[in-house]
């Protein structure tokens, strides 16, 4: 069996330890903001990564590209490759699927998926996004579109219990100025996008953005145009042997996150959760168990 080629990202880490000092900084620049960062110009890339363009070079070429421009190429290729519809995805993996079941199969990937996520995590960044949140003093918003709109009402039906001020922004666009009204500088929005990206979450970021809004995207490994007006992304795997993407690793990072801002609230959050309890019972909202 032919052994699989490793992506750009892959190369970049496991070739880590090699590299230059100048050159680690720029390939941690490089994973961090990844393939974004890559997409525009070495002077742009240089300058972002705070090296040289030298520095840019060199490190190219020791991934195995003849240059800058032969690099970019790659990494489109490899864009290309993965913004493809459910069919094309199911095509590609269903003639070489191993001979086991299904459960077993799809367990592994969401296992792979979730190790992957959380080791490229930059802990300072992701307790950052959680004190945002956790800023009584800002409102926060969470949009997604048209699959990870249930990630974003999800994180939403919990952060009204934790801390109030949480809204949904609907996917649709004339319940966008109604929302964006109410947003002030310094309020945060979580948006969720991952291939095939949608304009509509792109646009509303765009917007939050300009209201002076603080952006926490999740995306995916190729990363959703939006990432351009995010403070804080975090990209999670979605890979599975399905037509459709896994948003496993994405619920993992949302229920940290949440679990985060609820640790850093957790005094009057505590209180929250005991009124709120009081009105269940009042409302006789729960079956008592037999």
């Amino acid at each position: 069996m032919a052994a699989v080629q490793q992506t750009i990202e892959e190369r970049l880490r496991a070739g880590f330890e090699t590299l230059t000092r100048a050159e680690r900084q720029l390939a941690s620049h490089l994973l961090r903001h990844y393939p974004v960062a890559a997409l525009g110009s070495i002077t742009a890339l240089a300058k972002g990564a705070e090296v040289s363009s030298p520095t840019v070079v060199r490190l190219v070429q020791k991934l195995g590209f003849a240059g800058y421009t032969d690099f970019q190429t790659g990494i489109r290729a490899e864009v290309e490759e993965r913004l493809i519809s459910p069919l094309a995805k199911h095509d590609r993996w269903a003639g070489g699927v191993p001979d086991t079941h299904i459960l077993n199969r799809f367990a592994d990937a969401v296992l792979g998926n979730l190790h992957a996520t959380l080791a490229q995590i930059n802990h300072a960044e992701f307790d950052a996004a959680a004190a945002l949140m956790a800023d009584p003093a800002r409102k926060v918003f969470a949009t997604g579109g048209r699959i990870t709109h249930a990630m974003a009402e999800y994180f939403v039906t919990h952060m009204k219990v934790i801390r109030p001020g949480v809204s949904l922004i609907s996917e649709m666009s004339n319940a966008w100025p109604p929302a964006l009204i109410e947003m002030v500088p310094g309020d945060v929005l979580l948006a969720f996008d991952i291939r095939r990206y949608e304009n509509n979450v792109l646009q509303l970021v765009e917007m939050a953005a300009e209201q002076g809004a603080e952006v926490v995207l999740i995306t995916d490994p190729w990363v959703s145009p939006a990432a351009a007006h995010a403070r804080y992304r975090f990209s999670a795997q979605i890979e599975v042997p399905s037509a459709w993407d896994s948003t496993v690793a994405i619920q993992v990072l949302v229920e940290t996150l949440m679990a985060a801002v609820q640790s850093l609230t957790w005094q009057q959050t505590e209180t929250r959760m005991k009124r709120l309890e009081g009105l269940y019972a009042q409302a006789r909202f729960f079956r008592r168990a037999k």
